[in-house]
């Protein structure tokens, strides 16, 4: 078998968790199987450099930023390759340039493209674990980029579906996937199985298991993944195409506090208004999620939306630059906000999925400023210190708990 792991800083946060990966990785090996392991940096390295960065400059050049952060993951490597071999097991560590895993030109939040195999192959085939950097990858103008938050997830799954690997394997710190952070809800419990749709929701609303591209991927090249805890041997959650379905209305409830709200007010209330604001984002490269729009009203209408929070400078600067070919009133903005959201795809077919939720957060005396649905999800906008409550109320409504 070809099996490929990947694991989270907390994993490898110290020498002796390496050496606890290490061991782990040796016994798949000495069962006869090929090995390729994907690895974040260590602990809380990476945003200890961003803190370094924001030192010398309040707003370093991505580029830059990029280029200090894949010593990160280089650390990691090389000291699991340190480790294997005092154990007696041959390992080579290889970074991006050296895998060359070729992604777009867009520093901090690049796209993998296609990844050459050919050296990997050549050190398995040389009975060799290979133990690969995370996170990044290389533009055709050879500098290095990183994936964004999480983007080891998505090394580790584009790795198996170019190596056509058996099994992939992400751990991390928890023991699965939960129906909710458990940190944050109290009762939360673990899944057994999940589908990639209903993952990928709770993944991009701030569930934080898993990197939402890493499931658009696996669900693309049909890559079934195991999430499970690196500190023991408990069986985690697997992540597939259909999963046994657990009769619940819901599987999970996320909650996201990585989101700011923008309104820009006083928008003409004609046609194109709307494809003018969001193309203008779109070039800016903001990553638009929640969209609220008013009615108009004295030939005015007044449009809202929602980004990360590290993107909402660089949203109101596009705003800002364009205000005459928007042609709006003012910009209001709200970083005190966050997303609270509830998937599952007992949605489909059970009305009054939305209702429960409302009235739980009715309940607790909860406004709400934004909704937002799919076929399989329910987000609504509330105020940031309201978030934890309001999540746990959600989840005892639904009978999530263990």
């Amino acid at each position: 078998m070809l099996i490929v792991k990947k694991f989270g800083g907390t994993s490898v946060g110290s020498p002796e968790r390496i050496m606890n990966v290490a061991i782990r990785c040796v016994e798949d090996y000495k069962k006869g199987n090929d090995v390729v392991v994907v690895l974040s940096a260590m602990g809380k390295t990476t945003d200890d450099l961003i803190s370094l960065a924001h030192k010398v400059n309040p707003k370093p050049p991505k580029r830059e930023l990029d280029m200090l952060l894949v010593t990160g993951e280089q650390v990691s490597v090389s000291m699991m390759a340190m480790a294997m071999a005092s154990l007696g097991v041959r390992a080579v560590s290889l970074n991006a340039f050296q895998v060359a895993m070729h992604t777009t030109s867009q520093y901090s939040n690049a796209r993998l493209k296609r990844i050459d195999c050919d050296r990997i192959r050549h050190e398995l085939e040389d009975r060799k674990i290979v133990i690969v950097t995370g996170f990044q990858g290389i533009n055709k103008y050879d500098d290095y980029t990183t994936l964004g938050r999480g983007g080891s997830d998505t090394t580790a799954v584009a790795l198996a579906a170019a190596l056509h690997a058996d099994a992939c394997e992400i751990y991390t710190d928890v023991d699965g996937v939960y129906t909710s952070d458990p940190r944050i809800v109290r009762n939360a419990r673990k899944l057994q199985e999940i589908t990639y749709d209903e993952m990928l929701e709770m993944a991009s609303l701030g569930a934080g298991v898993l990197h939402n591209r890493s499931v658009e991927m696996a669900k693309k090249y049909g890559v079934t993944l195991v999430v499970r805890s690196s500190l023991n041997y408990s069986e985690g959650t697997v992540v597939k195409e259909d999963a046994k379905v657990e009769r619940m209305l819901i599987s999970g409830v996320a909650v996201d506090k990585n989101a700011d709200r923008v309104s820009v007010i006083g928008l003409k209330d004609q046609p194109g208004v709307a494809f003018r604001l969001f193309d203008i984002l779109a070039k800016a490269n903001v990553n638009v999620d929640m969209i609220l729009q008013s009615i108009g009203r004295d030939d005015t209408k007044d449009i809202s939306f929602t980004c990360d929070d590290g993107q909402m400078d660089e949203a109101i600067k596009a705003i800002e630059s364009n205000r005459e070919r928007l042609k709006y009133h003012k910009i209001d903005m709200n970083s005190d906000v966050a997303k609270v959201s509830i998937v599952g795809a007992g949605m489909m077919t059970n009305p009054g999925v939305a209702a429960k939720m409302f009235e739980a957060l009715y309940n607790e005396g909860i406004n709400i400023n934004m909704i937002s649905t799919s076929e399989i999800r329910v987000t609504v906008l509330i105020s940031e210190r309201e978030a934890e409550r309001a999540a746990n109320a959600i989840h005892d409504a639904f009978g999530l708990a263990d």
